[in-house]
């Protein structure tokens, strides 16, 4: 009696116990060392089940959350793991396996569920995203054994049993053998076609749908056809074979708009030999067929459409023709490429209407194509005037969009160093002209009277733009990454991969000292390995680039590539249509101006931004054992390692360091101290949490949808079409960032020494 009153306990527990369900798509399979599954990357939603919830219910919610449509769902698999055991995906089907997983979750607290991709073969464990189903076992391409005596089988039966004596326990995993069997073979998709035609009186809503359900009936029979007449009143087809008699005739149906099959011989004498890929699936038709999947997975391949077309359809591709037809689904699914340009005037009308005060500017060339794009939200136009230093960095992105194009980019640092766009531009390539423009929409968009600061590369037209546009009210900082660069280029061919080693970490240190001596001595030792180098050095410009030497204030950065997190916004929508990749970046800068607005809200109440607080106090500690000496006039003598001398009055202290960082070294912390005031004080403002949300005190607003206007706020009809320019063949490039001090290793002789080839190849030893 006890025992069954415990049994009963347990069920009425585990018809009230809610179950928290963790459901994700998206992402994809790793297997990891020890054979187990695990998840990486998509995205995830909780959903609250019980023994109430049904699969339909839990499914619709499911796909609400996750903004997918039925149709896509019909082409998807619900999967979950056992308790103790990552090494068997279980898969969905009903609400009998719902309820299964239930029960097998009543004592956790929460569920993992994974929508995958439907596979055709049952036995092969794990459904994963395109064609990875190789990477899901804990043995690549292991074929799951069939169910033997002693295995725990759910079939298709009423009855709900399992063998308590062979279930494990809560401490022991499962078995690798361990398989439910309760799917039955999937079908192919296109063994599913075989009836799409009937026969004669078949009616259909319209010629489309009859041409789609011919074209599908063809694939599943595996033959070819051709049109004896195709217009809008009547169909005929007979196959491609030579001789065969099938033929098919279909026509409207008198007074109405249906479409009917007239005429039709079944019967095929031909081989049906498998035809070209070309003929059998257009890049159209394919493209609609994946479209769905390529919406729920954004990353599917060209590799593995073709592999999953192959399978499920029999029909091959190569890799153009699933690339061609990726590229048709994306369009489906994120509109035309080439409408997008004509909706450009109406979405800068909408960006100032939606935004006072931002600028959006749209230039065409005479033949009316697009020429260059200018965008600058009022929030970041705002925010760089009342909050951020006068500080810019200016660099390019490579769109490899179906147009290419470039986008010129200017962002700022905020007080804790984040990144904070200003505006971005897109243009036909990276020129002077092109720089020019940009540099003069951003000055009329900011009109900041005070003396910016620009860290940006000196090639590509950026050092006479810069110039030309502001004249002498601002300090051009040469990004050191590019010059670098530059310099180990030019000096590659002549010195070996450890000279060029030295003589770039002593040009990072030349860079960087901020006192003349030190700069003057790094000089000395790139002069002592190469007097050639030297003169590259000081024929550089080194008050554009050494601390020692630039007049201007840019807070000890030194590269151009600050913004890498908008050039990670760039490269996540570069593929999109313009218009959408315009309002994708705008509802990012939304996104990361709103978190940080909250998170400037919990912190507590404090002079500077946590990261500088944290500075500041560094500086508080190092200050504690230095000794000041009585002051002369307002320079004091602080007594350490070395005597340094600070000018209170000039905010300066002879390290330098206050002045590159814009806060109080030690030296002139231990000064302050010693006349009774507040380090805080001789804090620049910059750094303050009232410079901070000032930054992000406007917000970005939302963009209305509806772009297929294309008249300006004028009433003017604008007519803009696509660059002439089109993606060029081959992969394209990334912008990639590797770490500054990266040198390749050139290829150096072992006969001669000489650089540039091997022993091998040596010129010396083929002459001797």
């Amino acid at each position: 009696i006890l025992f069954f009153l415990v049994q009963i306990f347990k069920v009425i527990v585990m018809a009230t116990k809610k179950v928290i369900a963790i459901c994700q798509s998206g992402g994809h399979f790793v297997t990891n060392k020890d054979g187990t599954l695990a998840y990486k990357d998509g995205v995830a939603y909780v959903i609250d089940i019980d023994h109430d919830t049904s699969l339909s219910g839990f499914t619709s919610e499911f796909a609400e959350r996750f903004g997918l449509s039925g149709e896509a769902m019909t082409t998807m698999s619900l999967k979950y793991f056992l308790p103790k055991n990552k090494k068997t995906l279980i898969t969905i089907s009903k609400d009998k396996d719902f309820k299964r997983m239930l029960s097998f979750s009543a004592d956790a607290p929460d569920v993992e569920i994974f929508v995958l991709p439907k596979e055709p073969d049952t036995r092969i464990v794990s459904n994963m995203p395109a064609s990875r189903s190789s990477t899901t076992t804990a043995s690549e391409a292991a074929v799951v054994p069939v169910v033997s005596a002693g295995d725990v089988v759910m079939g298709d039966d009423d009855d709900f049993h399992i063998d308590m004596e062979i279930m494990p326990d809560e401490s022991s995993p499962l078995p690798e053998n361990f398989v439910l069997s309760d799917e039955k073979q999937h079908v192919r998709p296109a063994q599913q076609w075989e009836n799409t035609i009937t026969g004669v009186d078949q009616r259909f809503n319209s010629f489309t749908e009859f041409r789609d359900a011919l074209h599908k009936f063809s694939i599943a029979h595996v033959f070819t056809y051709k049109y004896k007449k195709n217009d809008s009143h009547r169909v005929s087809v007979k196959c491609k074979a030579q001789g065969c008699p099938w033929r098919i005739t279909a026509s409207r149906l008198s007074t109405t708009q249906l479409i009917c099959i007239k005429k039709m011989n079944p019967r095929h004498t031909c081989e049906r030999a498998v035809v070209k890929a070309g003929y059998r699936a257009t890049k159209g038709w394919v493209g609609s067929l994946i479209k769905e999947k390529l919406k729920a997975f954004p990353d599917y391949k060209p590799k593995d459409i073709a592999e999953d077309i192959k399978r499920e359809y029999g029909i091959p591709l190569n890799y153009s023709q699933a690339w061609r037809a990726k590229e048709i689904a994306r369009e489906q699914l994120q509109g035309s490429y080439k409408e997008a340009y004509s909706q450009l005037p109406f979405l800068c009308d909408k960006i100032k209407e939606t935004n006072p005060g931002s600028v959006a500017t749209l230039m065409t060339k005479e033949d009316s194509s697009f020429h260059r794009l200018f965008i600058s939200f009022y929030a970041s136009i705002s925010g760089f005037r009342q909050g951020c230093r006068p500080l810019l960095f200016l660099d390019s992105a490579v769109l490899n969009s179906k147009y290419q194009g470039v986008m010129l980019v200017a962002t700022a640092p905020d007080a804790e160093d984040g990144v904070f766009p200003v505006a971005f531009a897109v243009v036909d390539s990276e020129t002077e002209e092109n720089w020019v423009w940009f540099l003069e929409n951003l000055k009329s968009a900011l009109s900041d009277s005070r003396r910016i600061t620009f860290v940006a590369d000196f090639q590509n037209g950026l050092k006479n733009a810069l110039p030309l546009v502001f004249g002498n009210e601002h300090h051009h900082a040469y990004c050191l990454r590019h010059l670098a660069e530059k310099l180990n280029t030019d000096l590659k061919a002549q010195f070996s991969h450890e000279a060029r080693r030295f003589m770039l970490n002593d040009f990072y240190a030349a860079a960087y000292a901020t006192r003349p001596d030190g700069y003057y001595r790094c000089l000395e030792n790139i002069k002592n390995i190469s007097p050639d180098a030297y003169t590259w050095v000081i024929e550089s410009e080194p008050h554009h680039w050494a601390n020692a030497l630039f007049e201007g204030e840019r807070y000890n950065h030194m590269n151009s590539t600050f913004g890498l997190d908008f050039y990670g916004w760039v490269s996540e929508a570069h593929e999109l249509p313009i218009t959408q990749m315009i309002d994708e970046l705008r509802a990012k800068l939304m996104q990361s101006i709103y978190t940080r607005q909250v998170q400037s809200r919990e912190w507590v109440a404090a002079a500077l931004t946590p990261a500088n607080e944290e500075k500041l106090q560094k500086e508080v500690e190092l200050a504690r054992p230095l000794q000041v000496s009585g002051p002369h006039n307002s320079l004091f003598e602080v007594h350490g390692e070395s005597i340094n001398v600070v000018d209170i009055n000039q905010c300066d202290c002879d390290c330098k360091l206050w002045r590159l960082t814009g806060l109080p070294c030690s030296h002139a912390i231990a000064v302050i101290q010693c006349s009774e005031k507040s380090p805080y004080e001789y804090c620049s403002r910059y750094f303050t949490l009232e410079s901070y949300r000032l930054t992000y005190a406007e917000s970005v607003h939302p963009v209305p949808k509806d772009m297929m206007m294309t008249t300006t706020t004028e009433g003017v009809v604008v007519s803009v079409t696509p660059p002439p320019t089109r993606r060029t063949p081959g992969r394209p490039k990334s912008k990639q960032v590797e770490p500054i001090d990266m040198i390749k290793r050139q290829l150096q002789c072992s006969n001669c020494k000489g650089l540039g080839h091997n022993k091998k190849t040596c010129k010396a030893t083929s002459e001797v």
